[in-house]
């Protein structure tokens, strides 16, 4: 169920019987030559809406726009800052739980949002308005992505040319697939880039020229549709087991005895 095309009564049956939301972040960043800007947001709203058509839940609108800053030398890259990022995020969340939502997955498909997704749940769970955990499509499936690509690349890869492959081919410029891994960063990770200890990088421009890491070359549209598929049921079984539990269960556990105070 798609949020957004809803009408208000129809939501007010869904609220009445199912206290879980769906909320599909990625970005608006650079993925190299061969694939388009929306990579990340496309990924996460297909897979979110995949997911929710499969098992009845609410989908909101995707958010586009996220923590991309470490793309910023390259043309069209959008970002929000990290507070302000942080601060929508819990705000429309709050507007869920409003509506009688109190169980949130973040269905994220860029890097750079996940420890503000996960700051976020931690603030809505210590305030016990909501239990809202991060979901990357990647990390749910790691030995199927590990054994289909020779080198996965942890940006504008061969799993995201393979996803977008499936999802929308018209945007992925299979011309460029060879340009992309030769012009790129092929062979990950990098042994230059920690110097005794420490991470030498902030931005991906100071690793890779066109901003993409991996063999492009390797994605096809079957792999695509494979680790989509694969993907698309580990969040059903996520959302399935979330919406079992009791919120008490998920919340926050007590201090241990003594509890502070106690002996006043």
């Amino acid at each position: 169920m798609y949020l957004a095309d809803r009408t208000w009564p129809e939501l007010s049956d869904y609220v009445a019987e199912e206290s879980l939301a769906v909320v599909p972040l990625g970005s608006t960043e650079q993925h190299g030559p061969h694939l388009p800007l929306s990579t990340d947001h496309r990924i996460a709203e297909s897979l979110a809406r995949e997911a929710t058509d499969r098992s009845g839940y609410l989908c909101t609108p995707t958010v586009n726009v996220g923590m991309s800053v470490h793309h910023k030398q390259f043309h069209g890259t959008m970002w929000a800052d990290p507070p302000e990022f942080r601060d929508y995020v819990e705000s429309f969340s709050r507007n869920l739980a409003y509506h009688g939502i109190d169980r949130i997955v973040y269905v994220n498909a860029h890097g750079g949002n996940q420890t503000h997704l996960r700051e976020v749940g931690r603030r809505l769970r210590e305030d016990e308005v909501a239990y809202a955990v991060e979901w990357m499509w990647d990390e749910s499936i790691p030995d199927l992505v590990n054994d289909i690509f020779e080198v996965n690349g942890p940006h504008g890869g061969p799993k995201e040319t393979a996803m977008m492959m499936h999802i929308d081919p018209d945007l992925v410029h299979e011309e460029k697939l060879a340009d992309a891994r030769d012009d790129g960063v092929p062979d990950y990770p990098l042994d230059d880039s920690y110097v005794h200890g420490a991470r030498n990088f902030y931005d991906s421009i100071d690793n890779s020229d066109n901003g993409v890491f991996g063999d492009q070359t390797d994605a096809t549209p079957e792999k695509g549709e494979q680790i989509f598929d694969a993907a698309a049921e580990q969040l059903v079984h996520l959302l399935e087991w979330i919406d079992d539990q009791e919120f008490r269960d998920l919340m926050a556990k007590p201090h241990v005895d003594p509890q502070p105070g106690s002996r006043r």
